[in-house]
Formats: C-alpha cells, structure tokens, sequence
C-alpha cells in the first residue's frame, strides 16, 4: 500500500506537494516535521510536512523524500494554522510564509559537490588547462564545492569548465545537504582523579619537577578549585592564572589533565538584585484597569502619553502571566529598542528572557526557537521585532505590543506582506490569550476601535514621578530666513537652546529623518541633477565618503567634480541629511562629542547598543538621528530636542502624512525631560500655523484624531475602508502599461466598488523595472474572502495571457 506526505517548500508555490515514502518513515514522520526533498531536475530543498495519508497525486508521479531531518516536529500545528491564516489574508503563498517565518538556519538548501570518477585515466591531450587545475585539485581532496572551483580559476563562469569535465566522464556531481546550526560548547579542564589523591601529589610534583609553568599552572588549579568549587573553563583558567595554550596542552598531554566540553546557550542574561519597584498611583490605576478590561475585551489599548511609565506597567503585567505558567511575547518595532528594553527586562526578569530579531546570527535564533519549542524556563518572556510572531509557541498568555502605531510592525518586502499588530491579535486569538497595544498616540484605525467598542480602553495621563510634559516651541524659518538669523541649518533659537542645554552638563537630541549629507546636487548653471541610471530618483550625496548614492538598488558614482551635462564646475548640494547636521555641529560646537543614528552607522551586529550605551553613559553630547530615535528610548539627562524641519514628514503622497507626522513629533517631543527637569522641544517649521503643528504644540490627540477621521470617511480610506494594492512590474514601458490597463479594466467590470489607476506611483522605476499601482478601496460589511477570490481569479486569468507573462504582480493587503 502506497504512503504519502504533503510538504510545502520554501518557494513561492501555490501549493503544497505530494512526496512518497515508505512504511517505516509513515509511522515516524508526524506534522511540523523536516524533510529534505528533490523539486526541480537536482535542486534539493528542506520541505515542511503538513499531512500523511494515502491518496496518490493526479497530475504527477510523487518523487521519494531523500532524508528526514527532525527527530520531533520543530512547528507546532498553530503555527500551521497561523501561517495558513496569514498566506490567505495577505494573499501569498503559504511556501513565502514558511521561509519567512523559519531562522535560515533550519532552511538547508543544497550545495553542489563535485567529485572525481575513479576509472578516468588522464589523458595530457585529453583536458585544457583550466580543467587539468580542476582535475588536479581533485587528486588531493576528495570533494569540491562550485565556490573553490571558481577560486581555483579566478573566473566566476565555472560552468562551461565543469560541463566539459562531466562530458569527458572525468568528474560526477552530486547534492548534498549540510546541516548549519552547531551547538556553542564550552572547553573545560578537571584534574584527573588519582592526581587528586594525597599520597599521589608528590609523585605529580615529580612529574612536574622539571617544568616550572607547568607546576605554577597545577598549583593555581588547587587554588580556583578551592575558591570557586565549580567546572573550571580553559579561557577563564587562562586568563585568571596565566598560563599559555601550551602550557595547558602539555598537561592535557601528560594525562595529567583531562579536557571535556559543555554545550552552553549562546544568549545569556542576569538578574539584577536592585531591580524591585512599585507603581505610582496612576500607574496603578491603568493596571487595574487593563486587568478589569482583560475580563471582557481580547484586546486592550493602553493611551499613555510619552514618559508616563508604560514599560512597568508591562513588566508587572507580564510577571502575572508569567507565575501562571504562560509565555509571554513583548513586540517592538524597531531592534534599536530591544537594546535598551532587553537589559530592563533582564534586570527584572534574569535568564528567564529571550531574544529574537533579524541582528542575532542563526544559531542564536534558532536556539531561541528550540527554547520556545521546549516550553523552557529560560524562554518565558521573548522580545522581538515583528518576526518573532512565529515562533513555536506552546502556552502563550499575552501579547504586549509598544508603540503599536508605528509603521514598520507592516513587512513590505518581501512576501509574506504582514501587519505585525494584526497577525498577533489573530495569533493571540489561536491561544484564547490577551493583548496589550500601548502608544502615546494610537494609529486612528487602533482608537477607531477602541472607541467603538471592539477593543478595550485605558488612559493614562501623567507623566511618571509627575514631570511636566515638555515645553514645545515653535520657529518660524521664512522669519529667521528673512531676518538672516540663520547658521547653516540652525537658528539662532535652536543654537541658543543646544548651547545652554550643554552648559548645564544635559543631552540634547536633533531629528532630521532623513540620511546621507545632501538629497541632490544640482548643476547651477543648467540645473541638470545626477540621477540613479536604474532608478527614477536623483542620487544622494555623502560627503564623509565624497560619492552619490541610490537608496534604492545601491548604485553610487564619485561625486563629481564638474556637470555631467555642460560640464560647469558650479555645482552646489540641495536640502539636508544627517550627515550634513552632523558637520555642523562640528563647526558650531567643536568641543563636544557629536555622534550619528542612522541605518548607515547602525549596519553592524552591536551598531545600535554601542551608540545607545555611549548615549546613556553621557560619551555623547548631541545625537543626530532619524526616526530610529523617535521610538520609545529612555534617557535621563536630555532636556532638549530639536526638529529641524518639521515640514519634511508633512507633504508625503500619502493619506496617513499629517497621522504619521503627528505621532513622529509627539514621540521625539517625548524623548525631553523625562526625569526631573522639565524638557523643551523647538519645532522648525515654514508653516507654524498648519493644524497639525497646533495639536503637535497642545499634545491634542483627539483634535487630531477627529480631523483625520472625517477626512478618511469622506475620501474612503481606513477604517471605513479596507486597501488592497497591486503593483505591476516590467521593463518594457509600453508592455507595462498596457498589463495595467487590462487588469485595471477587468477589476472594474467585475467587483462593485472603487478601483483606482493605474497609477505610476512618486518613484515609477526601480532597478531598471518601471511600476505601475492599481488601488482596491473594499467598504466595510463587504465579504473580504469573496472579494479577494476574485482578485486571485483575475490575476490568475491575467498570467495566462503569453503577452503578460512577464509582467510581475504584488499584492498588499492594508497597505499602509
């Protein structure tokens, strides 16, 4: 009788396929199960099995798995459920969700080896040069990787070579599969144990008689043995008593002493003894009322403006859950905030807190998904970035998610384009568990629930220790332009503000969201910009490493010296960056310590802790930063911060513009003051008037909130309406356009509601691809798996034409 699995594969297939095995393998192979399969002609991939029965597939002859990798599932089947959920709303395949959602670790693919044929009698005539290197290569190792063929020849092209080698019948090719995860062991020494005997010790000293660092390296053993009474490690060992490699390996080698080694976590934290505290009267008030909220509502908002100590109220709150034997998942939406929250946690917590974010290597995370798979001790509370949602939850109790506003909790490529918030709260419904969303100011779909009643609502108003709220004020640039009280980027209000803040021995913060030195540089004599040849952007200048730059497919020339197009030599950089900022502070400030937080000195494993630490411990006096800095840090000592141009955020192409510059204000207002002094904020700005500057300055978030809501209920956008966009891409423009206009016209004539486009969007081409938008507006109370079947149905229809083959879609899901 036949046996079969259905596994799916880290491709984006819109399926899963059906594989043969054999009797044995159908009693071990359980669900959530790691096999390695062939798909394609020699391609090995490591499958995931979702179901075994006994069923043959129609259309194919199943092909037999090559090996099974898992002793245990490694994904529970919640996670399957859940990923199945995310693939069907998000409108992916489940193949984009599974390679995603696994460390890469776990995901084997195959690696060519080539091996040489044992019956081949080598010929000189037989092989030109190039392949007698490969052939010789072969003759003192047994095997090669196609990367050491190509280092053997200095040539990337290895193929043709190759090929010509298997045609001769002198080399075979076969797949292998290697395993990347290796547990962390530690090298321990102990003494063997007739040395530790008293009547041996002298003939030990005998022994040893003649070398006297070996003698001094045993008797410093005695001493640690007795000081510290635990396993002894060969670096601690070595470090403590000073002993060379060598001395510890002749006494390895003299079976005097004996090596071993421990497998040890490679994440490790501490508990801090001082780490107790209580909550405020209002602190606990909001307590009490997510507990009383948790009793009727799945999910609770917690309103807390900036500095008003919703991070203890997590703590507390997760302490809960966590002596009820729940695990408990802690969202951010940025790594650089796992930094300071991790050491927080940590202190209160200890090695009960694990970590998962892209910065930590794969054997980091994947022994965090073992850990969380196990149900361990050492994994009760796990902090993440938006990937942690999939890890292998047995018991979880709560969901907390900070700063539930921002933008990045939305994955935007590639698929599976998820929103964080979203998933969890159906993640979280799997688990029957609760979840927290805290902001000091909620997205306006987040509040449109809650105060309609599908989410519970907690305020909390004050500040922590009661700190007032900072001061904001306001600076009129097309004033200071005019009145000539500017200094480079800086008025003279801000420079006065930044200079008695230093003289007070405080911190100051500057926002600018924006990197590199200058966003163009422009021909002053015919205007002409240099721009991406790949891309429909002009290139940005960094002055540290005099080159132009494409943020979008990483192009960069020398910055040049005169106009590409009439070749004057006046040219002269436009608009601002952080690096800019960066040099003139230099100028004006000189003796004090200026440092910069972007993506571009944040690239490295530790980027974002050293800057942070440096900060914290007051190395640094200015920080210049983009929004990285506007999320949920804490630091003591700022008392100011300045936005040098606050109208960047408010002229975007966007519906969410004036929501999304609000919150960014508010919460880089909140970095101000938050231990005893009271802070100050300065908001540069052409437009002080504009409305949404006036509720920046008043902290009026319902004023806001009204403003934007009836805006989006006149124009049908969120939350009255759900978004769907397709993006089309191709590099033929004409194509292009013609795809977009019969997708456009079939969506129209087959679904009752808004179809907007197609649109070239603000950047219409990248990497040599031009893009087209198409935008689906659903209203609320329409079926939203109906609606989506139909799109599938057309965009299915769609590939089927030859001519639109090419043509490559995106769909997104709540876009925004």
């Amino acid at each position: 009788m036949p046996f079969f699995i259905e596994v799916i594969l880290p491709l984006a297939l819109p399926k899963p396929f059906t594989y043969a095995i054999n009797e044995a393998e159908y009693g071990f192979i359980k669900k959530g199960m790691r096999v390695a399969v062939p798909f394609g002609r020699n391609k090995i991939y490591t499958g995931l099995v979702i179901d075994l029965h006994q069923t043959p597939p129609q259309l194919y002859q199943a092909k037999e798995i090559h090996q099974i990798l898992d002793d245990f599932p490694i994904v529970t089947e919640i996670q399957l459920k859940h990923w199945e959920w995310i693939a069907s709303y998000y409108m992916c395949s489940i193949g984009d969700v599974y390679k995603s959602a696994m460390p890469s670790g776990y995901l084997l693919e195959s690696e060519t080896i080539i091996t040489s044929k044992k019956d081949f009698s080598i010929n000189d005539t037989q092989l030109s040069d190039e392949e007698y290197l490969v052939y010789e290569a072969l003759q003192t190792q047994s095997a090669l990787k196609i990367q050491e063929v190509a280092a053997i020849l200095n040539k990337k092209t290895t193929l043709p070579v190759i090929n010509k080698l298997i045609a001769k019948n002198a080399i075979s090719l076969q797949e292998e599969i290697n395993e990347k995860y290796k547990p962390k062991t530690i090298r321990y020494i102990r003494m063997q144990p007739e040395f530790l005997q008293e009547d041996n010790l002298s003939k030990l000293m005998e022994i040893l008689s003649r070398a006297q660092k070996q003698r001094e390296a045993v008797m410093y053993y005695f001493q640690l043995q007795a000081r510290e009474k635990k396993p002894i490690a060969v670096k601690h060992f070595m470090e403590a008593s000073g002993a060379t490699a060598a001395v510890v390996k002749s006494l390895v080698d003299k079976d005097i002493f004996e090596e071993y080694h421990i497998e040890e976590d490679r994440v490790q934290f501490e508990k801090a003894d001082d780490s107790a505290f209580g909550l405020s009267p209002k602190q606990q008030e909001a307590f009490d009322g997510i507990k009383d909220s948790f009793d009727k509502f799945q999910v609770t908002l917690l309103h807390g403006i900036t500095s008003s100590g919703k991070t203890e109220i997590y703590i507390k709150l997760i302490e809960e859950f966590i002596n009820s034997g729940k695990q408990v998942l802690y969202l951010l939406p940025e790594i650089a905030l796992t930094t300071q929250l991790v050491v927080r946690l940590t202190a209160y917590f200890g090695n009960q807190v694990a970590v998962f974010h892209s910065k930590y290597s794969n054997n980091e995370r994947i022994e965090t998904w073992q850990q969380v798979l196990e149900d361990s001790e050492k994994a009760r509370v796990i902090i993440g970035a938006r990937s942690a949602l999939f890890l292998p939850f047995k018991d979880l109790g709560l969901i907390v998610i900070d700063e539930e506003h921002e933008q990045t909790f939305k994955q935007q490529d590639p698929a599976p384009r998820y929103h964080a918030r979203d998933a969890a709260i159906v993640l979280a419904g799997m688990f029957d568990a609760k979840v927290l969303l805290g902001s000091a100011t909620p997205g306006i779909e987040t509040y449109y629930n809650a105060t309609g009643g599908k989410y519970g609502y907690v305020e909390l108003k004050e500040r922590y220790g009661n700190v007032m709220p900072p001061e904001i004020v306001l600076v009129d640039l097309k004033d200071k332009y005019k009145r000539k009280r500017m200094t480079g980027h800086f008025s003279d209000t801000l420079n006065e503000a930044i200079a008695e803040a230093l003289s007070e021995d405080r911190q100051v913060i500057l926002f600018q969201n924006r990197r590199g030195f200058s966003p163009w540089v422009e021909c002053m004599t015919c205007g002409h910009v240099p721009q991406c040849p790949q891309c429909d952007v002009s290139l940005t200048y960094y002055k540290f490493k005099n080159q132009l730059r494409c943020h979008y497919c990483g192009y960069s020339i020398a910055n040049p010296t005169h106009c590409h197009q009439c070749h004057s030599t006046d040219l002269s950089t436009k608009g601002f960056g952080t690096e800019q900022i960066e040099m003139e502070l230099k100028e004006l400030f000189p003796t004090k310590n200026v440092w910069r937080m972007d993506q571009d000195t944040t690239r490295g494993k530790f980027g974002y802790e050293k800057i942070i630490d440096a900060f914290k411990n007051r190395e640094i006096d200015i920080l210049v930063g983009t929004q990285m800095l506007a999320k949920g840090l804490h630091f003591d000592n700022v008392s100011l911060v300045g936005i040098l141009n606050a109208d960047n955020m408010l002229y975007q192409p966007d519906f969410r513009a004036f929501e999304r510059a609000f919150q960014m204000m508010v919460q880089v207002a909140g970095r101000a003051g938050r231990k005893d002094v009271r802070g100050k904020v300065l908001i540069q700005t052409y437009n002080p008037l504009h409305n949404i500057i006036q509720q920046v300055t008043d902290n009026d978030y319902p004023a806001m909130y009204k403003e934007q809501v009836y805006e989006r209920h006149n124009f049908k956008y969120p939350p009255f309406y759900r978004l769907i966009r397709l993006t089309l891409r191709q590099r033929d423009y004409e194509k292009l356009k013609d795809g977009a206009l019969w997708v456009y016209n079939v969506l129209s004539q087959n679904l009752n509601m808004p179809v907007l486009g197609p649109e070239e969007p603000a950047i219409s081409r990248i990497r040599n691809e031009y893009i087209r938008t198409i935008m689906i507006k659903l209203p609320q109370g329409n079926s939203l798996g109906g609606t989506k079947k139909a799109i599938r149905k057309i965009l299915d229809s769609f590939d089927a034409v030859p001519q639109y083959k090419s043509i490559k879609i995106t769909v997104n899901v709540d876009p925004y």
